[in-house]
């Protein structure tokens, strides 16, 4: 279609950028969100004498919130518009992060982490499918790993307000949560700034409204590179014209379909591993070096470096997604991930537990930069949303169940155990991303999917 034709011949340009900056500050205060609850630990175990236990759940509180957000963020996606979801997630997320704040006990203070996890789940989940349509091919598969970075500032974040405000005040916990409910304030920027998706539009027959965005990013792009736009590509794959219309069981049917099932098999089994991994190290690191004898203020530190990491994590792989293509950089920053994790469970020294966890930090993070690129590609623009965020919320069962295994196995297996436990998903994930995985690299989003879409309707 020559609408889609002429977004995708536009170069990377300060519009962009500026969906990027949008985009990214979302994704900051998410990580920001679902970060914190690991400096929140102690302070709580003190306030409510809780269990290692109840430590657990709650930090499988906020991954088990994701998981219905993501699932519901996919949906509406699809059905009412990717801005509005992006929107009302923030709000959301936002409101109940005030009320864990204050929080009398621990039950309401597991419930809103539960609630502010699910508006977290939602935006994450849809604004990698959202500004993913708005990218030409060709840089694709940076521009969403560069989006997915932006977790990385907000991890930091999260423990620069761990080490300066948790310890330093007497309710400094309940002040954190407060901090992470500010971006509310975004929305009256986002509500200016942000376009609908044109493919989005297209796919629901709103055709003059998606030629004004197009048009108008065609404008904006132009005065940025300050010449003319590159000629419109005489060919283009166009969306499907009829497609069914989404809930969760047909969304379900089709993606496993002949057609999608092996898709939809690897993709899944990426984000569980990657995800399990994840929330098992994040959710745990700061209480483990306490319990190994580390001051909550020295741990804290150690937790800074750790997630200082991600940030080249992200960025690299990004970098690398456009060369050796997203499936390639998933497998080595996976095979980085499983390495260091090994690494890890060797270590007993507080130094080199902080070593190994930042080079943990950094692959395991540079995943996630090639996981969020890959996925938006593998699914039709009419199911876009929704399979992204069905493979989010698969991915969430990995974090629910990892900081409470963790937390019940130390005891037995140990930090050695623990961590061995992760090489060996890590490992898992390696050969199925190598062998079964899909190149996606410099083709456009329709070539990528259209023709599944047809086989699957067909």
């Amino acid at each position: 279609m020559t609408l889609l034709a002429r977004l995708d011949r536009l170069p990377l340009s300060r519009p962009h950028y500026l969906l990027l900056l949008i985009g990214g500050l979302g994704y900051t205060f998410d990580g920001m969100d679902s970060a914190v609850v690991a400096f929140l630990l102690p302070s709580a175990q003190e306030a409510w004498n809780l269990s290692n236990g109840q430590l657990g759940i709650i930090g499988s509180a906020t991954p088990f919130g994701f998981l219905f957000g993501a699932t519901a963020a996919g949906l509406l996606g699809d059905r009412i518009g990717r801005k509005k979801v992006m929107m009302y997630a923030l709000a959301f997320y936002a409101a109940f992060s005030v009320v864990a704040a204050f929080a009398p006990n621990y039950e309401v203070f597991l419930a809103a982490r539960v609630l502010a996890g699910a508006g977290a789940g939602a935006e994450s989940a849809i604004i990698a499918p959202f500004l993913s349509e708005f990218v030409p091919a060709k840089r694709r598969g940076w521009f969403v790993g560069a989006l997915s970075g932006f977790f990385s500032f907000g991890f930091v974040a999260a423990a620069l307000i761990g080490r300066f405000v948790v310890p330093t005040f007497d309710e400094g916990w309940r002040i954190a949560q407060i901090i992470t409910a500010v971006p509310i304030v975004m929305l009256l920027w986002w509500r200016r700034s942000l376009p609908e998706s044109p493919r989005y539009l297209l796919q629901q027959g709103r055709t003059s409204e998606a030629e004004q965005v197009v048009a108008d990013l065609e404008r904006r792009v132009e005065r940025a590179v300050g010449g003319p736009l590159p000629p419109v590509p005489g060919t283009a794959v166009a969306p499907a014209a009829e497609t069914p219309k989404v809930n969760l069981l047909s969304a379900l049917r089709y993606l496993w379909s002949k057609a999608m099932a092996k898709r939809t098999a690897v993709i899944w089994l990426i984000w569980f591993v990657i995800t399990f991994s994840y929330y098992g190290f994040f959710s745990w690191i700061p209480t483990l070096l306490v319990q190994r004898g580390i001051t909550v203020t020295k741990s804290f530190e150690f937790s800074i470096i750790i997630y200082l990491a991600q940030i080249p994590g992200y960025f690299s792989a990004a970098w690398l997604s456009e060369r050796l293509d997203r499936k390639n950089t998933i497998a080595i920053y996976l095979a980085g991930s499983a390495v260091s994790a090994f690494w890890l469970s060797q270590m007993d020294s507080p130094v080199t537990i902080t070593l190994a966890g930042a080079v943990l930090s950094f692959f395991l993070n540079g995943t996630y930069a090639g996981v969020y690129s890959y996925t938006p590609e593998v699914f039709p623009t009419w199911i876009r949303a929704t399979g992204t965020g069905l493979s989010s919320a698969f991915g969430r069962v990995g974090s629910i169940l990892a900081p409470t295994i963790i937390g019940v196995s130390a005891a037995s297996l140990g930090f050695a155990g623990v961590f061995g436990l992760t090489t060996a998903v890590l490992v898992a994930g390696v050969v199925c991303v190598m062998v079964f995985g899909l190149a996606t690299a410099g083709r456009s989003l329709e070539e990528l999917t259209e023709p599944a879409t047809e086989e699957a309707t067909t």
